[in-house]
């Protein structure tokens, strides 16, 4: 008989703790956590395909004669430092460490968007398949880029709204569930814009 008593406090004690929790928006820290991390992974399976093509463009751009050696190298570099970053799980929660990466992928993008644009004035490399191929490669990735960096912002937001928000940021408190950081660089908005690049014509 006491068993049975002891049995069903420890229930109700269970149901009700349970019940505290999804109040204070403990499943909700643990969705949106779950989420932050998958657009992050996302974020970064995107940069990764970006920096994959840069080598055989950077080959293809090389076979055309005068081309722009400034140009070529700042690429080169840029994808150079972006690429020598370690990224790390504690970079979501390093500001330091995420506006490094940030910057680094910024002038990255910046670096392309120029080679881009200097193409545009080689009719040869307008003219040769390979490269048309990786400028549409690479313009869609951009997209995918920004659109994936979008969601994780998104998602970020939300865990913070949540992390500072009474009673949820009680929760926070208790169980160490610090804002985590999004995309701060001052120049968010350029290095989010794909570039846009008309090969159509020669505008010389």
């Amino acid at each position: 008989m006491l068993h049975d008593v002891i049995r069903r406090f420890v229930l109700i004690a269970a149901t009700l703790a349970l019940a505290s929790l999804a109040g204070c928006g403990y499943n909700d820290f643990q969705r949106l956590d779950e989420q932050s991390k998958a657009a992050w992974a996302e974020v970064l399976n995107q940069y990764q395909r970006r920096a994959d093509l840069i080598p055989n463009l950077v080959s293809t751009v090389k076979g055309e004669a005068n081309f722009e050696q400034e140009t070529l190298t700042r690429v080169i570099e840029a994808r150079a430092r972006a690429t020598s970053i370690q990224v790390t799980p504690e970079m979501l929660n390093d500001p330091q460490a995420m506006e490094r990466f940030q910057q680094a992928q910024g002038q990255l993008g910046g670096a392309l968007s120029r080679l881009l644009a200097v193409a545009e004035n080689y009719p040869n490399l307008k003219a040769n398949q390979a490269f048309q191929d990786l400028r549409v490669q690479l313009e869609g990735t951009e997209n995918r880029i920004t659109v994936a960096r979008n969601k994780y912002i998104q998602t970020i937001q939300e865990y913070n709204v949540l992390a500072r928000s009474f009673p949820t940021n009680l929760t926070a408190m208790i169980f160490n569930y610090d804002p985590k950081v999004g995309f701060t660089v001052e120049n968010e908005q350029e290095i989010s814009r794909p570039p846009t690049v008309d090969f159509g014509t020669n505008k010389r």
